[in-house]
């Protein structure tokens, strides 16, 4: 499926590979690119070849530069301002109910509106040298649309850090703060992400998605309505062909045959 912006790919495996593809603008989230990444994710979605997404960049250093500011200085109405940056919050609610596990592969900088993106997937696995950050306020602006994802990651403390003073940090600190999952050296890291996105790949994509759709509704609700919710969730998992099927294969000593059933 061609796309602008956006490179677009499904392994045999089930792994689709999207990789933002606007290098010459170190992949600043332009209305184009967000658009296509709405597109790719669509199709991700829709596709039942599909089983686990993998997010990343084909810049050599730059996984996204963040939002597009030639945008938001434009001299544009306000109300196509307003529709313009809904994309973002409509990227966010489309990763979380994908129903599919998603991967960011963050092969390098990811910064401002990019860390939202990163953020949205269910894992991140970044390269060693790789930096984060929100340094919107340094240049006038405030990350607004990225904001609850970061608080629902990072300590309070840690994310005021990062929004009012605009310093980035290193994959490391990433990592030690709760934004990353795994730091990863260079020569190492395209192993890490396939050997991941094919574990991904191989569970049962029924159980994914019932997990999935949980993960992203619980979050937040209050615990006791959480608890009930989940409690039913469970009790759905077992009228399913797969997990008796994973059970069996437990027992057995072999690898499960999923049906999706």
């Amino acid at each position: 499926m061609p796309f602008e912006t956006v490179s677009y790919d499904v392994a045999a495996s089930g792994v689709a590979t999207i990789a933002m593809n606007r290098p010459e603008a170190r992949n600043a989230l332009s209305d184009q690119l967000l658009d296509d990444l709405l597109a790719a994710f669509a199709a991700a979605r829709d596709d039942d070849a599909v089983r686990c997404v993998v997010l990343t960049s084909t810049h050599e250093k730059v996984f996204s530069a963040g939002g597009d500011l030639g945008a938001f200085a434009s001299e544009a109405p306000l109300v196509e301002k307003f529709f313009a940056t809904d994309r973002f919050p409509r990227l966010f609610h489309l990763i979380g109910e994908l129903g599919k596990p998603t991967l960011c592969a963050a092969n390098g900088h990811v910064l401002a509106g990019a860390l939202g993106l990163a953020l949205a997937c269910d894992l991140i696995v970044a390269k060693e040298g790789a930096r984060f950050g929100t340094p919107e306020i340094n240049v006038g602006v405030f990350p607004f649309m990225i904001m609850a994802l970061i608080y629902r990651n990072v300590g309070r403390k840690k994310t005021n850090e990062l929004l009012l003073l605009g310093e980035q940090i290193d994959a490391r600190e990433a990592e030690r703060i709760g934004i990353v999952n795994k730091v990863v050296a260079a020569d190492e890291f395209d192993a890490v992400v396939a050997d991941w996105a094919g574990r991904l790949a191989a569970k049962s994509p029924l159980l994914m998605r019932l997990g999935k759709d949980a993960m992203h509704r619980q979050q937040d609700m209050a615990l006791a309505d959480a608890i009930e919710y989940l409690h039913s969730q469970l009790t759905i998992s077992f009228s399913t062909s797969d997990i008796q099927e994973g059970v069996r294969a437990f027992f057995e000593k072999r690898e499960p045959v999923w049906t999706g059933r």
